[in-house]
């Protein structure tokens, strides 16, 4: 079992004012100070967004989507600041229903970010629509509400999820890399596309055992804000993973360097505190689909050059099924589901050392972006 409170004093120890905020609301909802929140929503450009350097004058959907994770720990998401990106994030959707970087950032982007890469553009596809999702009414907290799937945002969010989805093998593996995943299958289980979600769903769950703790916290930090039920295979398999990667300090090991051992912990206690129960209508139970041999996941390529050199871009991913109509038929039934057996998965190649975003704003709020884990399912 995960050790709150030991991780709860690791980020008073060691988390800074906008960390230990984080950590109030996230405990007790308890309001943040105004200096805090105007800390943690400096450096956006006029345009809306967040640069993806300090002092940058380019929004990157990459390092907004991360500024806005900070907001919603913060219960800021229907400040004027956090509904300024939004809107941008929503102009920003190309006519395919996907979002990609501006071509201004090619020099220095990381390969989860590479102008015109199909894997890149799937992972800001599903961290963009996983934003305008669950953000869709508190943007719109201070005039009339729309309760719409996705609300101020529905239809940018519908094609978003029509987009996600086209992309997925028949296995329910997807073209891009693992963070991907358990966006796609957030943004799709909000979108009530909850066939689509499992089969991510019950891949990921596969990948449990060899996913880092950062990982596995993002996964169930980001599932859970969309209601997927704590008491679903993949969530409880996630918490174990958690319990068993815990140090004696309470904290998690971030994948990009000590720094950002705090921002992996408070994602572990957001996925990991007690909740009410689940209302039933907050959606369809995760029925594991039937069982399908996994592809073994390829080796993690080289980080990319440095600014002066440019991106190496990632080789073009296999040809994708033909898009598929979504499953307008009403969710099945809750079904319990015994323990999985464990799929033994060929062991990857070394990882790369991360490759670290230069900052963002000045401390106390945490700019630089952390890695998404390389590893591909498809």
């Amino acid at each position: 079992m995960v050790d709150l409170e030991a991780a709860i004093g690791f980020v008073v120890a060691h988390g800074d004012a906008v960390d230990r905020a984080r950590l109030s609301r996230l405990r007790s909802g308890a309001p943040v100070p105004p200096q805090v929140l105007d800390a943690a929503e400096s450096g956006q450009v006029p345009g809306g967004g967040w640069p993806a350097v300090l002092d940058g004058d380019v929004a990157s959907v990459d390092a907004t989507c991360f500024r806005l994770a900070e907001l919603d720990d913060l219960g800021a998401l229907g400040r004027p600041a956090a509904r300024h990106a939004l809107d941008w994030l929503a102009a920003g959707q190309l006519a395919d229903g996907g979002w990609d970087e501006h071509l201004s950032l090619a020099g220095f982007a990381p390969e989860w970010a590479t102008p015109g890469d199909p894997e890149a553009r799937f992972y800001l596809t599903a961290g963009a629509g996983f934003w305008l999702t669950v953000a869709g009414l508190d943007a719109r907290a201070a005039g009339p509400l729309d309760h719409r799937v996705g609300g101020a945002y529905a239809g940018v969010v519908q094609a978003a999820a029509h987009t996600l989805a086209a992309q997925l093998a028949s296995d329910g593996t997807w073209p891009s890399f693992l963070p991907a995943g358990w966006l796609a299958a957030a943004v799709l289980h909000r979108q009530r596309m909850y066939h689509e979600s499992a089969r991510i769903q019950a891949v990921l769950a596969d990948r449990i055992p060899e996913m880092s703790p950062a990982d596995v916290a993002w996964l169930a930090a980001t599932l859970r804000r969309v209601e997927v039920g704590e008491e679903q295979w993949l969530l409880v398999s996630a918490r174990r993973r958690l319990a068993e990667t815990q140090r004696s300090d309470g904290g998690w090991d971030s994948d990009d360097g000590r720094q950002f051992d705090v921002h992996t912990t408070l994602r572990a206690i957001r996925a990991c505190r007690p909740t009410e129960p689940e209302a039933p209508a907050s959606g369809a139970p995760f029925v594991v689909p039937r069982a399908s041999v996994l592809p073994a996941p390829p080796s993690r390529r080289p980080a990319p050059t440095p600014p002066s050199g440019g991106p190496e871009l990632p080789s073009a991913p296999p040809a994708l099924p033909a898009p598929r109509v979504p499953d307008a038929s009403p969710p099945p039934a809750p079904t319990l589901l015994p323990s999985p057996a464990p799929t033994v998965l060929p062991a990857p190649s070394p990882a790369p050392a991360p490759t670290v975003l230069p900052a963002l704003s000045p401390p106390p709020a945490p700019t630089v972006l952390p890695a998404p884990n390389p590893l591909r399912v498809a």
